[in-house]
């Protein structure tokens, strides 16, 4: 069975590190607080509830792919650092699930539970390294570094935080899980019209 993925356009390829311009889709999202390892599958409870029914006409999403997080608003970290260099507060978290394309802000049907919220996420450029194995934080911070070291090589300018997207559900078999940690670039594609 398929599952949607966001779509995106890949403009260059530089090694591991591809640069890809993302059109403009809408997010359920919630923020949690925790551990990096640890934030998604507190959230995946709770917006699996919004997509599986708990909404105003208790109608059902599609599920869709990946499941992203990336530091809330509040608790940014730096992107030379993020893994080492640790907010003083709590580690709040932004967690979001893509909603199928059919569907736009006007169209979803309200969350039930306060803590969902929906969005739509502006068109973008990013860098991303895709790879797979565990979600352990040893393997995200070793391709965090490949990714930085991939922009930095090549001339690109990052801004924000990294988002690390995770395609599979827990039960794939570590070695064929598919991963991503991608961050945003300073140039930004154009609105569609």
């Amino acid at each position: 069975m398929a599952i949607e993925t966001p779509k995106y356009t890949v403009l260059e390829k530089h090694d591991d590190v591809e640069v890809r311009d993302y059109p403009s889709y809408v997010v359920a999202e919630t923020e949690v607080e925790g551990e990096p390892s640890e934030v998604g599958n507190q959230a995946f409870s709770v917006l699996a509830g919004y997509i599986f029914g708990k909404n105003a006409g208790a109608k059902k999403i599609a599920m869709t792919a990946p499941v992203t997080q990336a530091p809330a608003e509040g608790t940014r970290i730096a992107m030379t650092a993020p893994v080492t260099q640790q907010p003083s507060g709590p580690r709040r978290w932004q967690v979001q699930f893509m909603m199928p394309a059919q569907w736009t802000l006007e169209t979803l049907p309200t969350p039930n539970d306060a803590r969902v919220h929906l969005r739509a996420v502006q068109p973008r450029r990013v860098a991303a390294i895709t790879y797979s194995g565990t979600w352990s934080q040893s393997n995200y911070q070793e391709n965090l570094e490949k990714l930085q070291a991939g922009v930095a090589r090549h001339g690109l300018v990052s801004k924000g935080d990294p988002t690390w997207a995770r395609y599979d559900p827990p039960w794939t078999p570590w070695f064929l899980r598919t991963n991503e940690i991608l961050v945003e670039l300073e140039s930004a594609p154009a609105p569609a019209p």
